[in-house]
């Protein structure tokens, strides 16, 4: 499979897990990211809070290192816009073909236990700095999408993806019995709705706006539906954006490349 081919990304939660696993994936793709901007927080607050930039192939055979100089934090407009003019530096008129929204925290919760603390903590990381960071890269992004030569609609060309959750879903409403987390789920439902909303006022630029679950998720959800590898999760996610077009606009799927309900 020829995988994905896109100019610039910028990643989001690049600390570790998925978001590692995703850098180390858009790497070894066929054709990498001419610009690749790695973004993580400094939970330890010894670092400034620039950006790490990546640029060509990381050898195969080599780990993909953790960034070392990271975007501080997502939910700080002052974090963020340091990280648009370091980007604008890098990529010009040609602007930011793909962002993907993958910093995120989990709280563990239930309906008896939950805070106003932890639901605001979640929400703002969640569902706030998605926002926030899609807000301040839209000027970029659009010059991407206005770019000679580009058509159709596909993150190749112009795109926003949300790492959301099936926990997100109201109709699916998965796994209840088994983890309650509501501040999560709550976040994730939200962030749902904010990438609606997105696809919706973004779309008419030519910007592609999708959430997707990374199935990442333990304890299983059911037959097939967990939990799943991060090597298994980065090369379906892929594969899935490489796919993506404009009749996937505001829509969610899973890694697997099933639409998930909302």
């Amino acid at each position: 499979m020829e995988g994905l081919r896109v100019g610039s990304v910028l990643l989001t939660g690049c600390d570790g897990g998925l978001g590692l696993g995703l850098l180390k994936g858009l790497l070894e793709q066929p054709s990498p990211p001419r610009h690749l901007f790695a973004a993580c927080m400094d939970t330890q607050g010894k670092l400034p809070p620039t950006m790490s930039i990546l640029h060509g192939t990381w050898p195969p055979s080599q780990p993909v290192p953790k960034p070392s100089r990271p975007l501080a934090d997502v939910t700080n407009p002052n974090s963020i816009k340091a990280a648009v003019r370091k980007v604008r530096q890098e990529v010009g008129n040609a602007g930011l073909n793909l962002l993907i929204n993958n910093a995120s925290t989990m709280r563990r919760s239930t309906l008896a236990t939950e805070t106003a603390e932890n639901m605001t903590l979640v929400y703002t990381t969640n569902t706030i700095g998605p926002l926030q960071t899609s807000q301040a890269f839209l000027p970029l992004l659009k010059e991407a999408a206005d770019a000679e030569g580009q058509r159709g609609m596909s993150c190749s060309r112009a795109a926003i993806v949300n790492i959301s959750s099936i926990l997100g879903s109201i109709e699916a409403a998965e796994a209840w019995g088994e983890r309650q987390d509501i501040c999560y789920r709550c976040s994730k439902a939200a962030l749902n709705m904010l990438t609606k909303c997105l696809a919706l006022e973004y779309g008419g630029s030519g910007i592609l706006c999708v959430s997707v679950d990374p199935g990442c998720v333990t304890p299983p959800l059911g037959p097939g539906a967990g939990p799943v590898t991060v090597e298994e999760s980065v090369r379906g996610v892929l594969q899935l954006l490489a796919q993506l077009s404009a009749t996937s606009n505001g829509t969610f799927w899973d890694w697997r490349g099933q639409s998930l309900p909302w």
